[in-house]
């Protein structure tokens, strides 16, 4: 079998591994031949790379404009690798700046099936994108249960094959003990602080979620603060929380070996009592570990009416979403603000069980218990081109 595969970001490295290792299992006796665009992880599992990942994984309209030349280039050669190299099936992951302008050109140019992993957000905002992806994708991969009739409705092949926090691991007892020891905590309650994974986050989200530190300081001096620093963002972090009260423990990434910093993570997350984050992906993995949590974000003035006119729903949070409930309180552009941000985590701290039944439906959900997301991709993938 041949595969052309691309990815732009280590979230997408991830999903296209875990795919390449589903089309493993699923066809043991058959010689599997991958190429397109990835990082290390699926370079791992046998990708031959036309170039570095990192030269396509570009955010933000300042920088695809700055490198759009660049960018386009990297675009039209990938279409034509491809094409030249007539695989079964083109799959590629998220980052849609790059991958929908590939199965674009691919689709004008040939009959090859193009199957797209990770749905856009059309449920939360600008649903006509997936009319425009119809033009040129067959399929989409959606890593949530409510994705699907949003693309089928458009004629596309639509099918949940889960998220991949179901397969992270989490940690023990002894884990999160052990950590409580090394950071000197001991039997004290534990806050999360989480303030996003990007610069622009960081510098927005860290000074309210000073103050609100300084309140719990005030109300709830025995509360210790944890706070995982993301790695592109730790410098920031440090420098942000260098006044904060109760001297928060900060996981560093940049003092740690990758595997060490993970699995302190895990078990920071696995002990902590409350958490108070960003908005993301990181809800489900703070539902992954059972810990009760706080939604709050914010944005600039002009992206905040933008985006506030165009959302389509009433939560941002995956966790309710998915869950279908709106058990985690969020707090969101003008109502992230410190003073009821600290009274709402003080509550969640107070009734630490109230949020169990949505996390743990959520999870339920995203395919726990179920065939790892990974070999559910490549199931989809292998039925959708007659394999199976």
């Amino acid at each position: 079998m041949k595969l052309f595969l691309t990815a732009g970001e280590a979230s997408g490295d991830r999903l296209g591994a875990a795919l390449m290792r589903g089309l493993r299992a699923l066809l043991p006796d058959e010689e599997i031949e991958v190429r397109g665009i990835g990082g290390p992880r699926m370079i791992e599992e046998g990708l031959q790379s036309l170039f570095p990942m990192d030269e396509i994984a570009i955010m933000g309209i300042t920088e695809i404009l700055r490198e759009y030349r660049s960018l386009k280039r990297r675009i039209r050669e990938t279409a034509e690798a491809a094409i030249d190299w007539q695989p079964d099936v083109v799959v590629t992951v998220d980052l849609p700046e790059f991958s929908l302008r590939v199965a674009e050109i691919i689709k004008a140019r040939s009959q090859l099936r193009t199957v797209h992993y990770v749905a856009p957000t059309v449920w939360a905002w600008r649903p006509g994108r997936a009319a425009k992806m119809a033009r040129h994708i067959d399929q989409v991969l959606a890593l949530f249960p409510f994705e699907p009739p949003y693309m089928e409705a458009e004629g596309m092949r639509c099918d949940f094959v889960g998220h991949p926090v179901v397969t992270d691991p989490q940690a023990s007892a002894e884990d999160c003990a052990a950590f409580r020891d090394s950071t000197g905590i001991g039997d004290a309650p534990i806050a999360l602080v989480l303030p996003g994974s990007r610069r622009s986050e960081v510098a927005r989200l860290a000074p309210v979620f000073g103050a609100v530190a300084r309140r719990l300081s005030e109300r709830r001096p025995e509360l210790r603060l944890v706070i995982p620093a993301a790695q592109g963002v730790a410098d920031k972090v440090v420098e942000a929380v260098a006044d904060w009260p109760g001297a928060p423990v900060i996981l560093d990434p940049r003092e740690r070996e990758s595997a060490v910093w993970s699995a302190e993570k895990r078990a920071a997350f696995g002990a902590a009592d409350v958490a108070l984050a960003a908005s993301g992906t990181v809800s489900l993995e703070l539902a992954a570990a059972a810990t009760p949590m706080l939604v709050a974000y914010d944005m600039g003035w002009l992206s905040r009416q933008i985006i506030g006119r165009m959302l389509l729903t009433d939560t941002v949070t995956l966790v309710n979403l998915v869950s279908e409930t709106r058990a985690v309180p969020e707090f969101i552009g003008k109502d992230c603000r410190p003073e009821p941000i600290a009274r709402a985590l003080l509550s969640v701290l107070d009734a630490p069980g109230a949020q169990d039944a949505a996390m743990a439906l959520t999870m339920e959900r995203l395919g726990q218990g179920g065939p790892p997301p990974g070999e559910r991709a490549a199931r989809a993938v292998l039925e959708g081109i007659g394999r199976l």
